[in-house]
């Protein structure tokens, strides 16, 4: 039993850091392509373009704050902690984790102008949710 728990005590880190690592990927080829669509639409070499590259670049730095793992560690200490053994929690709950970051984002800094982001960003943060909850379920939450 001893081991069994020091074995999930080690397991659940990794598990988490891997989903989250398939996350991220999801995340950055998915706003990658959203970004190329919408780069190819415009001139580039516009002023204006310039000025919203570096509103694109401020807005992901916001978004990449500290702040925005909270949800997630959540989600993961509940189901561990109630032994929940269902992907549709885990999948679901990575969608809404992942989609609350632009959210928590845009709160944790109140002085900001950013926006708040168009629907197709909480798609493609819900997208990168779901997988990355999938891919904890399938390393870890199975056996909660």
């Amino acid at each position: 039993m001893i081991l069994r728990t020091i074995g999930r005590i080690i397991w659940v880190p990794i598990a988490f850091l891997l989903s989250a690592l398939v996350g991220a990927f999801v995340l950055f080829t998915l706003g990658t392509e959203r970004i190329t669509q919408a780069i190819a639409r415009q001139d580039w070499l516009s002023p204006e373009s310039v000025d919203g590259y570096l509103e694109l670049f401020k807005t992901g730095q916001h978004l990449s704050s500290a702040i925005t793992i909270i949800p997630a560690i959540a989600l993961i200490i509940i189901g561990e902690v109630a032994s929940i053994r269902t992907a549709v929690y885990y999948v679901l709950g990575g969608g809404a984790a992942m989609a609350t970051i632009p959210l928590l984002a845009r709160l944790s800094h109140e002085g900001s102008t950013i926006l708040m982001p168009v629907e197709d960003v909480w798609h493609i943060f819900a997208t990168a949710g779901f997988a990355g909850g999938l891919i904890y379920w399938l390393l870890a939450g199975r056996r909660a």
